[in-house]
């Protein structure tokens, strides 16, 4: 991709670069796919005669759209063989996002499963609609709908997501002093520090993608989640970090990054408890990731 800023398509991608890689993130749940799917929208606007273009930003988003779209479809497919729980990729990103409560939200690890539940459409016209605010008949556009259907859609996955979203959701400092109160009793492994900050029905998915160790299959309940946590505490020394815009832990081993284990809190509780292990998604957390909207 051309870095000279002597062209005006490139000037315009470069302005816009960083929604676009968030609109193609938050669809995949996937920073590399994502970054494929920036590479096809370059080369896309770079045949675009920029004189038919009315708004460059709704133009780009457009194509971003329509490359994620083709690509959520051929993940869903390599999901399917995916050894073990699948879990999206983790960003290292900016205090400035956690500022920003509804993008955080959108980019966390637990609204990323939530939006894994949804058809390939629902999930685009959602995030277009609910977190960039694109108008029906932009989005219908993105998606080759109808603007009513697109309506519709964006009906049925807001009730959808809305459904499946935590419900007493805690603002990032209480997230901080339960994460705080966890991470604690990992280093220390004990047990009964660590059943004071987990939900009763608390659920753990470790994703290894077959490379690493890791639970082949969910965790659920305090009991089993803190029995397995107390037999990782010896070798643990979990540190915070911000993970898509939220405050998460990172555990490294000989100076890499080995653990990145992100939470779900409702009601002063760690209801899910989310760590990925897979190597190939650990890239992203050595240097901070830019999210926009």
């Amino acid at each position: 991709m051309g870095e000279g800023s002597e062209h005006p398509a490139t000037e315009a991608f470069l302005a816009h670069r960083n929604l676009l890689f968030t609109v193609a993130y938050e669809m995949l749940g996937s920073a590399a796919d994502a970054e494929d799917v920036l590479q096809e929208t370059w080369l896309r606007w770079a045949g675009v005669d920029l004189g038919t273009v009315r708004d460059q930003r709704a133009y780009l988003v457009r194509i971003v759209t329509r490359q994620a779209l083709k690509r959520l479809r051929t993940l869903g497919r390599r999901k399917e063989s995916y050894v073990g729980p699948w879990l999206p990729e983790p960003l290292l990103t900016a205090p400035d996002v956690a500022e920003d409560v509804e993008l955080a939200e959108s980019v966390s690890m637990a609204m990323l499963l939530v939006l894994e539940t949804l058809t390939p459409t629902e999930r685009a016209v959602f995030v277009l609609r609910e977190v960039f605010d694109l108008a029906y008949d932009e989005i219908a556009e993105a998606v080759g709908k109808s603007a009513a259907a697109v309506r519709q859609i964006a009906h049925r996955a807001r009730s959808h997501v809305a459904a499946r979203r935590p419900r007493g959701a805690a603002s990032p400092a209480e997230t901080r002093d339960v994460l705080e109160a966890f991470r604690r009793a990992v280093e220390t492994g004990d047990l009964r520090r660590l059943l004071d900050v987990l939900a009763p029905d608390v659920v753990l998915l470790a994703d290894g993608g077959g490379l690493v160790p890791a639970a082949p299959a969910p965790v659920v309940g305090a009991g089993q989640v803190a029995a397995l946590l107390k037999r990782v505490a010896r070798t643990a020394s979990p540190q915070p970090a911000l993970v898509n815009g939220c405050p998460a832990l990172v555990i490294r081993a000989d100076g890499e990054v080995e653990t990145v284990m992100a939470v779900r809190v409702e009601d002063g509780l760690i209801t899910g408890l989310y760590a990925v292990r897979n190597p190939e998604k650990l890239s992203r957390m050595e240097r901070e990731t830019a999210v926009s909207r």
